[in-house]
């Protein structure tokens, strides 16, 4: 069975004006246009994230040279920028959404910029966007006790499931992390597949709940671009990501060791 690695692009805002909070991981729409063009020159395939875990799961060949299209959090240029790009290119994406900053009546105040409100969510659905889960309140799950995360995921799923009458079925973990113990939880809700960062290829060894995916930023230009499309120089382009990832990873399990020592002692 083929194991073809597959590159999984993952957005946040497409703003011209972001704010401070998210600058740094956010697109010019002109950038974004540029970037879906060179997708269609260079001949890639764009496929949903359920479509590509649901071909890895029975078998079914991949399309030629596939790649994925995935937006975070639910920032409101992914439908003024973004959507009239991928409607141009007739190109699938997905959205995550963190249920709680998206503006309407489950908004909790925490979305970092202008958020998408639901009926844009809905309009997205409308054009062929998946809309996946993201938490409620993106918060750092691994963090979390075992019930809290459980309302999390119940939250997101369920609110989802109401303003778009369609249960979502694909997840990404908020920052990128995760652990075996979120990744069972993930599987128990009913999501049949979930991304993390790892900034590299996703391959289908990698099983569906730890799907990597590549930053794109504002900085990345052209040339970035085209070799994060190719699996090129991955290693030198996210080295210093890759080194504060392992930093935090081992402040992150001392964290779990102590909440863990503590409540075997309640």
């Amino acid at each position: 069975m083929s194991d073809t690695p597959v590159p999984i692009l993952m957005y946040h805002s497409v703003a011209t004006a972001p704010n401070d909070a998210t600058r740094a991981l956010s697109v010019a729409p002109e950038a974004f246009a540029e970037q879906m063009a060179l997708i269609g020159d260079l001949g890639l395939t764009p496929v949903g994230t359920a479509d590509l875990a649901g071909r890895w799961r029975s078998g079914r060949p991949l399309p030629a040279r596939p790649v994925l299209i995935t937006f975070d959090d639910g920032y409101e240029g992914v439908h003024r920028h973004a959507l009239p790009v991928l409607a141009k290119h007739g190109f699938p994406a997905t959205l995550f959404v963190s249920t709680g900053w998206i503006r309407g009546a489950y908004d909790t105040g925490g979305g970092l910029d202008t958020m998408l409100d639901w009926r844009q969510v809905r309009e997205l659905a409308a054009a062929g966007v998946e809309i996946g889960g993201h938490s409620h309140t993106h918060p750092q799950l691994d963090q979390l006790d075992d019930g809290a995360l459980r309302t999390e995921l119940i939250r997101c799923t369920e609110i989802v499931t109401d303003e778009l009458g369609a249960r979502p079925v694909s997840f990404a973990y908020p920052y990128g992390h995760s652990d075996r113990r979120v990744r069972r939880a993930v599987r128990e809700h009913g999501y049949g597949q979930a991304l993390a960062v790892g900034n590299g290829l996703a391959r289908r060894r990698q099983g569906p709940y730890a799907l990597q995916r590549v930053t794109v930023r504002r900085t990345t230009g052209a040339e970035e671009f085209e070799r994060l499309l190719h699996g090129r120089a991955l290693a030198r382009t996210f080295a210093r990501d890759r080194a504060l990832t392992k930093g935090y990873a081992l402040v992150r399990r001392a964290r779990q060791v102590r909440r863990k020592a503590i409540r075997s002692r309640v």
